[in-house]
């Protein structure tokens, strides 16, 4: 039996009754039942068990998007284990750093894979799962029939998430099976899902936004989702008009406008379009509305909070901001310590049952970031305006401080953005022997030819002259993760020097 603490008890709540109904179409496969998918969950949380794996052992997986690297996710939790995620973009080398901190019992990965990461897997046992859904770890589960799950508290982990790194270490955010389950039940009210939705779920499995919304969020919803690999704009606009929702990246919504299939027949079903894991444009939003007739709802979260934010179901959803805090949770705007005035800057700071329970072996990093009262210090800076709706201005990190003046990032971005011919922009600060750091402004031109003085003489009008850009640089794209997030410490470390030494356009 389920106890009501753990998350697998929550998540089959649902659907306990409905073992039969569809829990996931996968094209070019066949079905996948809830009573399968928790029949196959069982059986690897005995293989888990069988290979040694015990209540707060961490497996680690890096292994592609798979219905059976879902059973595993499930199993691990039913087991008792830690699930940790690992990027399928990590090479074996910087695999190293993430098995040597979070020393699990198992890994799990991709059969190419299998003996380079013996090599380092520092007395793990290594198991395989290829992009079928076959390997030892299937061949193991498949000798065992049926699982107790192992009892499990509110406060004890469920998972491991490793943040992306950008400042030092990544740090393993250190998720609860209380904090997994209270986000995913809040998620599932305020948008209401219901078992009569169709999710369609493209996301990668490594990350939050995937596995720990998407899937989980349907789940508790007892809906079904269409599982796609990974995104695939004709086989996203083939399942539209079967689906009710779409969870994605901008990158997703942009690409999507770039297809001639979309418009309002084919999106006429589907209830709830969501983005997040970054900022979506609001020209994107304007774009999407016009040719959809449906209204993006844009959220907000972190690795160690799952969702703070979201605009809401019923009313306004306002472009370019994430809306209010969830129920539950409480959100504050603090510069230096105090809280700020309406309409102004500062370091955005949650609590509430999302937020995690610390970082992994890094007690003064916890300290720092995780406040004794429950306060969680985001790092990214905020305002909020007259109604309530929060903006996020831009990472803290990514402030740029020119000749003692603050500029924010997205402020220039948006200026940018808006002018004739630009797709897109990143602004980030270089180093600069008059001004500490300098403005400069990477941008990706639609299609046409721009020039400098372009950008620069439109800026002129508008902005203060030391938020200005000292320099544009024209790029094809810019560099993003997996999710979509611009990467500006790669771009801050490719212009380190420009001011140094001449740049050729790129």
């Amino acid at each position: 039996m389920y106890d009501q603490n753990h998350l697998l008890s929550r998540l089959r709540a649902a659907s306990i009754a409905r073992d039969e109904a569809t829990f996931a179409q996968v094209p070019g496969r066949s079905d996948v039942s809830f009573g399968a998918l928790f029949s196959g969950a069982e059986r690897m949380a005995a293989a888990l068990v069988a290979l040694g794996v015990e209540p707060g052992d961490r497996v680690a997986v890096q292994v592609e998007k798979t219905m059976a690297a879902i059973e595993l996710y499930l199993g691990t939790v039913m087991a008792g284990g830690v699930f940790l995620p690992l990027n399928t973009a990590y090479t074996t080398a910087e695999l190293g750093y993430f098995l040597g901190d979070a020393t699990p019992r198992v890994v799990v990965c991709d059969p190419a894979r299998e003996t380079g990461i013996s090599a380092i897997a520092q007395g793990a046992r290594v198991m395989t799962l290829d992009d079928a859904g076959g390997g030892s770890m299937t061949d193991a589960a498949a000798l065992h029939d049926g699982f107790d799950p192992i009892k499990r508290k509110e406060d004890d982990l469920a998972a491991i998430l490793y943040t992306s790194g950008t400042t030092g270490r990544s740090k393993g955010a250190m998720l609860s099976h209380g904090n997994l389950a209270s986000n995913s039940e809040m998620l599932r009210d305020v948008w209401k899902f219901t078992d009569a939705d169709v999710l369609i779920h493209a996301l990668p499995i490594f990350h939050t936004h995937g596995l720990f919304v998407a899937t989980n969020v349907a789940l508790l919803a007892g809906a079904s989702v269409v599982f796609l690999a990974k995104f695939d704009a004709d086989a996203i606009l083939e399942a539209m008009p079967r689906a009710t929702s779409l969870m994605g990246v901008p990158t997703f919504y942009t690409r999507l406008l770039d297809d001639a299939r979309l418009d309002r027949n084919l999106t006429e079903k589907i209830r709830l379009f969501i983005s997040g894991s970054a900022p979506l444009l609001v020209d994107t939003h304007e774009q999407w509305e016009k040719r959809t007739g449906h209204r993006i709802l844009e959220r907000y979260g972190m690795t160690e909070t799952n969702m703070s934010m979201s605009n809401p179901y019923d009313g306004e959803r306002r472009a370019g901001t994430v809306g209010f805090p969830l129920p539950g949770v409480e959100a504050r705007i603090r510069d230096k310590g105090e809280l700020v005035a309406p309409g102004d800057i500062g370091v955005l700071e949650v609590r509430g049952p999302n937020v995690f329970q610390g970082y992994w072996q890094m007690p003064e990093k916890t300290a720092e970031e995780l406040l004794p009262d429950g306060w969680f210090i985001t790092g990214d800076l905020a305002k909020v305006d007259a109604d309530g709706y929060v903006t996020i201005v831009g990472r803290g990190k990514d402030l740029v401080i020119t000749g003692g003046f603050n500029v924010y990032p997205k402020e220039v971005e948006a200026l940018i953005d808006d002018l004739p011919g630009v797709r897109e922009s990143a602004v980030i600060g270089v180093p600069h022997s008059d001004f500490g750091e300098a403005v400069v402004a990477v941008v990706v031109a639609n299609g046409g030819v721009l020039e400098e003085t372009d950008i620069t003489g439109a800026l002129a009008e508008v902005l203060a002259r030391f938020k200005q850009p000292k320099r544009v640089i024209f790029v094809p794209e810019l560099p993003r993760n997996t999710m979509g997030k611009v990467q500006k410490k790669e771009l801050r470390e490719g212009y380190a020097n420009i001011f140094n030494r001449s740049i050729s356009r790129s």
